[in-house]
């Protein structure tokens, strides 16, 4: 919905890559950004790669860490809606800061921790 295409075309199971093969932003320059964003990715080369496998062309995400947390659909959505908002942003530090903020509250509703006393 947001210009961003998986290489499954959908979100099948737990992992999913994007495909930035056709935008100037490479899957480097993408994993450093979410990283600013407080959002944890590996960049990964995509099928017909045309980028050097230490810059790729993908963003590989896996959803375990979050459903691990117990978050489900509704936070699934929201934390893509941040991604896009990264991915297709111009990569303002102000604005990756806003997210990075805004993806620290919602981890704090969801705690890895929850009730081990530490």
């Amino acid at each position: 919905e947001r210009g961003l295409s998986l290489v499954s075309g959908g979100t099948d199971n737990h992992l999913m890559l994007i495909d930035l093969s056709e935008h100037l932003l490479s899957g480097k320059d993408g994993e450093e950004r979410l990283g600013l964003a407080g959002i944890t990715v590996n960049k990964n080369t995509v099928p017909n790669e045309k980028r050097s496998p230490f810059v790729t062309s993908g963003v590989r995400i896996g959803v375990p860490a979050i459903t691990t947390r117990g978050m489900k659909t509704d936070e699934c959505i929201w934390i893509a809606h941040k991604i896009a908002d990264v991915l297709n942003g111009s990569g303002d530090p102000t604005a990756l800061k806003q997210i990075r903020q805004e993806v620290k509250e919602l981890c704090g509703h969801y705690p890895l921790y929850d009730g081990w006393g530490l």
